[in-house]
């Protein structure tokens, strides 16, 4: 019998089975290969500190970051890519290349840098499902790490400050969106009728842009312009995660999107409130400890002792 696969994720929203790319793309890619997932959603139960998420569990193996859990997974006879020939494997590694180097850090930018995104539609979702104090810190933190990952790929010379930056890697983004979707075409999937690493990969990246609503969206307007790649995150949503997403109506959405607009007041006036303590704290002058008033005994006690 096979040892017990888990897979510690971020959960779904907005119709996905998890809102988080990099989730989303080893589900897929679970659904594809058949490998026997149990899925292990992450909530206020949750004692992780720094969000690397996701993680597969075994008996014996913990392995985290996407690439890895997927190589772990062919090891294990799970494998998408078997009816491939050699070109299309070597076309799949220089696709999965291009979608990190010009579509991720538009999609980081998008869900954890643009500001009314990321108050409105990224913290307070992340930070429901994160324990208390833990939820007011890592969500900041996350913002941040997406930050580094971008200026560290992008913020060389000529684009030294961060509009710049901004600017160029959503042009990048547009072009990599239109290629995808030159490449995808009239087909089912990149490789014909059975989906393969790559498809995971395009699908983890593309449907959480495609779905989730957010207040600025750029790349999501350019994204829905393209409706063969819409079809295809679409197909594979009906197609594998039907039944473990179990449909929300239209009126059931705006109920989520109302809670999700009363949460985020309450994450941001809870993390005002710890700004402000904190600021408070740092400004109030330190007093030097009290030394405690040494007690001399008399002789009587002396001898007592």
């Amino acid at each position: 019998m096979a040892a017990p696969l888990e897979l510690s994720c971020w959960g779904g929203g907005w119709g996905l089975p998890s809102v988080h790319s990099e989730s989303l793309v080893v589900m897929a890619y679970a659904k594809f290969s058949g490998a026997p997932l149990k899925v292990k959603v992450i909530d206020n139960t949750w004692r992780g500190s720094r969000g690397d998420v996701p993680v597969l569990t075994t008996e014996d193996n913990f392995v985290s970051q996407p690439a890895k859990i997927l190589n772990f997974l062919r090891k294990q006879k799970y494998n998408a890519d078997y009816e491939l020939s050699a070109r299309q494997g070597a076309d799949t590694l220089a696709y999965i290349a291009l979608l990190e180097e010009k579509l991720l850090p538009a999609v980081l930018h998008t869900f954890w840098v643009e500001s009314d995104n990321y108050f409105t539609v990224t913290k307070p979702w992340f930070a429901s499902r994160i324990p208390f104090p833990l939820s007011l810190i890592l969500p900041g933190r996350m913002s941040k790490r997406a930050l580094n990952r971008i200026l560290l790929t992008r913020g060389e010379p000529p684009l030294y400050h961060l509009r710049e930056v901004e600017a160029q890697i959503y042009r990048d983004a547009k072009e990599c969106l239109n290629l995808l979707s030159n490449r995808l075409g009239t087909s089912q999937f990149f490789f014909g009728d059975t989906p393969s690493t790559l498809d995971a990969y395009v699908f983890g990246f593309l449907a959480p842009l495609y779905k989730v609503r957010f207040p600025k969206v750029q790349l999501q307007e350019h994204l829905k312009q393209l409706s063969n790649l819409c079809r295809f995150c679409d197909d594979i949503l009906n197609s594998y995660f039907r039944h473990s997403l179990g449909g929300i109506s239209p009126a059931g959405q705006e109920t989520v999107d109302a809670n999700l607009q009363k949460l985020t007041q309450l994450v941001n006036k809870e993390s005002n409130l710890i700004e402000k303590m904190d600021d408070n704290l740092r400004q109030s002058p330190q007093l030097p400890p009290r030394k405690l008033p040494t007690l001399k005994l008399t002789p009587a006690e002396e001898e007592n002792y």
